[in-house]
């Protein structure tokens, strides 16, 4: 069984205007074009998902950490389970 490489996106799509990085994934556009793309590979996904880690550091890293686990495990963000069960 082949399993799906979850996208980063942990729904705090805000990108900042000096390093081109979204604050929540740490993704540039073209990146998450890249990940939208169904041509694009497991193998890049995966070495994409080191690369954004790295980019990351401090209170940015534990909070992706901590809702991308939480999205892998769940099938949604923190952030959007949050918004759900303040409706």
């Amino acid at each position: 069984m082949v399993k799906n490489i979850i996208s980063p996106c942990i729904s705090i799509c805000r990108t900042d205007p000096v390093t081109g990085y979204c604050y929540g994934c740490a993704r540039t556009n073209k990146e998450k074009k890249m990940w939208k793309d169904v041509n694009t590979k497991d193998n890049w996904k995966k070495e994409n998902l080191k690369i954004i880690i790295n980019r990351m550091q401090g209170w940015q890293l534990e909070t992706f950490k901590e809702s991308y686990n939480h999205k892998i495990a769940k099938g949604i963000s923190l952030f959007k389970k949050n918004l759900l069960e303040e409706k």
